[in-house]
């Protein structure tokens, strides 16, 4: 059903207007005052440190990193984070004037100018030692093994995080992070402001009706990958939040994705589908998405019923979650069809 009278869009505006955020550019994204009329407000483009002056770091601090390594930290003066998450963490606790370097996942302005040496999971070994770093964070699916292993004998902190795939691994990646930059206190601050506008935003939520099916597909035209979200997908969390039902997990899926076909897509039968932005626009848009074999026989394709969140932020779990459940929300109860 849709949204009555548009609270939770009105919700979300609300939100992102009190939500504010010091004008910078580059790498520089220390927090800042308090004065709204000097600060355009938060937009999922934008990260948004916390208030006030950064956290000074307490050093050295020995943290344990997800491949078993114990790591001690002594310096964060150039920090490289090998994923768009990672750097959205350290640019939310207000250390983003130390982040030298970035994946080409990190979309958001403050890291615009950054020089990426991570391509995915292609991360260069070389790319990452010549920014000379303090520090380099990982994913557990960061790669090569090779380049993880030339940075790490180079003598350089690597600390490996595990990956966040739901609503409640928000906290621990918070947590993590400011952990192995030696600002605890800077992790809880950040962690409690990401509960509490989560919840208001879930607070907004339709809690009767039907709940949409809404089928979770990774796309990319040029490469001709056509893929269904399963119940591993990362995505089933963040549908489920938003009042909707996961209909790859729904209907068997029980890894990651699987390739799409007519069968798997009647199966799953969703009202709705979920796609990222750029994905979207590899195949063309709506119109490209219903020519994809099986789509157009689906409930979402015939009506046309598309939900796009932007690539560097839909499945990130972090700070700017709470944009991301009311856009989805938002758009996967509103019944029109897609342009």
């Amino acid at each position: 059903m849709a949204l009555r009278s548009g609270r939770l869009l009105s919700t979300w505006a609300a939100l992102l207007a009190l939500a504010l955020t010091v004008t910078g550019c580059g790498g520089d994204a220390k927090g800042g005052g308090n004065d709204a009329d000097d600060a355009p407000a938060r937009t999922p483009d934008r990260v948004e440190p916390l208030e006030g002056p950064p956290a000074e770091p307490t050093l050295p601090v020995t943290v344990e990193s997800a491949d078993g390594n114990e790591v001690t930290v002594t310096a964060i003066d150039k920090v490289v984070p090998l994923s768009g998450s990672l750097a959205e963490l350290v640019f939310s606790l207000g250390h983003g004037d130390r982040v030298v370097a970035r994946d080409v996942s990190a979309t958001f302005e403050q890291a615009a100018d950054l020089p990426v040496v991570t391509r995915g999971h292609d991360v260069s070994a070389e790319g990452v030692l010549s920014m000379r770093p303090d520090l380099v964070l990982a994913e557990s699916t960061t790669g090569p093994d090779e380049a993880i292993d030339q940075i790490r004998a180079a003598g350089v902190p690597l600390v490996v995080l595990e990956p966040a795939l739901e609503l409640d691994d928000v906290n621990r990646r918070i947590q993590a992070v400011a952990e192995a930059l030696g600002v605890p206190e800077a992790g809880e601050a950040l962690a409690t402001r990401t509960d509490e506008r989560i919840e208001a935003v879930r607070a907004e939520l339709p809690t009767e009706g039907d709940r949409p099916r809404v089928a979770f597909l990774y796309l990319r035209g040029s490469a001709s990958v056509y893929l269904l979200g399963g119940a591993e997908s990362g995505a089933v969390s963040l549908i489920e939040a938003a009042g909707g039902v996961d209909a790859g997990q729904e209907s068997g899926l029980d890894k990651d994705f699987t390739p799409i076909t007519s069968e798997a897509l009647a199966a799953a039968a969703p009202d709705v589908i979920l796609v990222m932005t750029k994905g979207l626009e590899s195949v063309g848009g709506v119109d490209g998405l219903v020519e994809i074999p099986g789509i157009a026989q689906t409930p979402a394709g015939m009506n046309r019923r598309v939900a796009s969140v932007d690539d560097g932020v839909l499945l990130n779990y972090g700070p700017r979650t709470d944009a991301v459940l009311a856009s989805l929300a938002e758009q996967i109860h509103d019944e029109g069809p897609a342009a």
